[in-house]
């Protein structure tokens, strides 16, 4: 975890909410000089604080609604620091909590070089961003619908359905398994229309987020489609989460952002297991652990890696280690601006 180190003559802590904020200016010398609540306006905020922009950093967790106040302190040259919420609520645990304090905790922790930074995304590829994991959500909902389907056909012992039911022209044929009641051939049919709506909605988003990613960043996406078995939708996904590769100072930063290494707890010399597991980015660790699957299929001589693997440690653990050896080779790929090369990748 990387901590903001520089040092600043005013601190500012924000403890963000929906409709309103409460912030705590103090000096170098730790003296408090506005402590108060106010709206989320950004010309009454920039007003607020125009006295001390000539040296100011303005410090708020990494809540869901963050983007609009580091664009207002991107615009007007204020250094805008996103703290990783669940690192700051670790070091300033206290017995109280409330908005004031948390407002000047994050204020002194600032102070103190304390503050563990979270990665604040660009403006010009954030809505990018945002969209892909919405066409995700909606693959998820179209899941369920799919697999809803599937229940009731269970529930009445019917014949098993080995139909991709993504296709609208495959609908009929499913249909006509549940016309012995009314109502079951309606909840099915309402199923299979929502999933023709997620198809159409879907196919949009996937070709619009493909034009602004060869708008963003055509090189990189050239590189990682060099990878068989890598489609569009696992390059789309992992150049919008990671967005800039020079982030990461070491593949060891990345890997473990990818949520594709263990975090060991040590206590004098003696190891006491694993934790914090889900620190990191859930999207790339879901990404690697599709191209698990998907690249020895295309790959006979990865597959047969894959397969030693799992003789050697176990399924599990041998899939493990294949993400993490395909996470090391995306890094070294974008970082080095190469494409796929399989004899390399089978000799680390």
């Amino acid at each position: 975890m990387k901590y903001y180190t520089e040092n600043h003559r005013y601190y500012c802590g924000v403890d963000l909410h929906s409709k309103n904020m409460y912030l705590c200016v103090m000096d170098s010398d730790g003296k408090i000089l506005i402590h108060r609540r106010i709206g989320n306006d950004p010309k009454y905020f920039l007003k607020l604080l125009h006295p001390f922009n000539d040296d100011l950093a303005v410090c708020c967790e990494s809540t869901f609604n963050y983007y609009w106040l580091y664009d207002v302190c991107c615009t007007n040259n204020i250094t805008f620091i996103l703290a990783h919420a669940l690192n700051v609520k670790a070091i300033h645990g206290a017995k109280t909590k409330n908005d004031k304090i948390d407002s000047e905790k994050l204020s002194r922790l600032l102070r103190a070089q304390l503050i563990p930074i979270a990665y604040s995304y660009p403006q010009e590829m954030r809505a990018a961003r945002d969209l892909m994991r919405r066409r995700t959500h909606f693959v998820c909902s179209r899941a369920a619908l799919i697999g809803h389907v599937k229940i009731v056909n269970m529930q009445y012992n019917l014949p098993s359905l080995k139909i991709d039911m993504r296709y609208p022209s495959k609908h009929e044929k499913v249909l006509k398994q549940f016309k012995f009641d009314e109502n079951i051939h309606s909840s099915v049919k309402a199923d299979l229309d929502l999933v023709c709506s997620y198809k159409t909605v879907i196919s949009n988003l996937e070709n619009k987020i493909l034009e602004k990613a060869k708008a963003h960043k055509k090189t990189d996406l050239d590189i990682l489609l060099s990878i068989k078995g890598v489609g569009k939708i696992i390059s789309l996904t992992i150049l919008y989460e990671i967005n800039n590769i020079n982030r990461f100072s070491s593949v060891q930063n990345f890997a473990s952002y990818s949520r594709l290494v263990k975090c060991p707890h040590t206590s004098n010399g003696k190891k006491y297991g694993y934790g914090n597991a889900k620190m990191g980015n859930p999207y790339l660790k879901w990404i690697f652990s599709e191209m698990v699957i998907s690249v020895p299929r295309y790959n006979p001589a990865i597959q047969k890696k894959l397969e030693r693997l799992e003789k050697k440690y176990g399924k599990s653990k041998g899939k493990t280690i294949l993400a993490h050896k395909l996470g090391r080779a995306v890094y070294y790929m974008l970082k080095n601006k190469e494409d796929f090369k399989e004899e390399k990748f089978l000799q680390t």
